[in-house]
């Protein structure tokens, strides 16, 4: 995306981000960018119903983005951007804001004012979930071509785009995107969805921090668009270990996003992870990142559609019934 980082390890969007002493700490443990929680459009709408009436046009403590050029009632994300600045002000590496928006007029006005507020670049986080029978997938990716459209014709940082798995084509989705723009993909987007309380019937609600075992889906849509698309790729979700960024590099990612491991162990935890890729390149051979992602042959290989039904058949056909009745 035209950023310079040391090596491919990315603090993700976490509510880590929301305290000023915990980003210095991403920083000092090796963070080599900073991507910030997610600004929800919501939150902000949910705050101006709270909140006295301000008049429009007004400057804000931060220094004036935002009130002037978005609506009255997004004065409301005045200490999202007030936050970012002062991190901007106190870090050296590349800060990535975070936006999740609901509405087209959302999307881009909170754009412009994370521009404004010095953002380096911009992650676009879209969660839509299709419950609707009402609403075809053509229609939910349309909507989504049409707001980064907007977004990456209307500021002049560059813009990633950040995915749930569940769009029927990830490649030509990401072919639409790099045409109207976008700088950069980050697959994918935790999916957080209700479990049910088999003995109230009630819905259970509770994060869920990813582990080794969700990387694998990844890997492989990393690597079908990586063989296709000029796009910078990041890699969100399932890496714990130095060697889950080992994977996600041979796949074709350009960077890993690291959350749910600094979650469980902490900002620290970056250093670690570093530590552990950089041992694998040097005892290796490599040199660098950029050398295990054009040699590994699962990027190079054009021929990946009829080897994923060819591993397919032969999983299948691998597995020994006598296995089964020697337990």
């Amino acid at each position: 995306m035209g950023l310079t980082l040391a090596h491919p390890i990315v603090s993700g969007a976490s509510p880590l981000t929301a305290d000023l002493d915990l980003v210095l700490r991403l920083e000092d443990a090796g963070a080599a960018a900073i991507v910030m929680h997610s600004l929800f459009e919501e939150q902000i709408l949910k705050g101006a119903m709270r909140r006295p009436r301000q008049r429009r046009g007004s400057r804000t403590p931060a220094g004036g983005v935002g009130c002037g050029s978005i609506p009255a009632y997004a004065r409301f994300a005045d200490e999202y951007l007030e936050h970012l600045l002062r991190v901007k002000t106190r870090v050296r590496v590349p800060v990535l804001a975070s936006l999740n928006g609901t509405t087209a007029e959302g999307w881009l006005h909170y754009a412009r004012a994370l521009e404004q507020a010095g953002a380096d670049a911009l992650e676009l986080n879209f969660y839509n979930v299709a419950s609707s029978p009402a609403e075809s997938g053509t229609a939910i990716e349309q909507r989504l071509i049409d707001i980064v459209a907007v977004v990456t014709g209307t500021v002049r940082i560059p813009v990633a785009v950040k995915l749930l798995p569940f769009y029927s084509s990830v490649p030509h989705l990401a072919e639409r995107l790099e045409r109207i723009g976008a700088r950069g993909l980050v697959l994918f987007n935790s999916l957080y969805l209700p479990d049910i309380d088999p003995e109230t019937g009630g819905a259970l609600t509770d994060v869920h921090l990813s582990g080794s075992s969700e990387l694998v889906p990844r890997l492989h849509a990393i690597a079908a668009v990586a063989r296709f698309s000029g796009m910078s790729l990041a890699l969100s979700g399932g890496v714990r270990e130095g060697v889950d960024v080992v994977k996600a590099v041979m796949a074709g990612a350009d960077v890993v996003q690291v959350t749910s491991a600094l979650l469980r162990h902490g900002p620290s935890h970056l250093t670690h992870l570093r530590s552990a890729f950089e041992s694998w390149l040097s005892q290796h051979g490599y040199e660098s990142s950029a050398q295990i992602r054009k040699s590994a042959g699962i990027v190079r290989d054009r021929r990946l559609p009829s080897a994923d039904r060819t591993d397919y058949l032969s999983l299948l056909q691998s597995w020994d019934p006598d296995s089964y009745h020697s337990h």
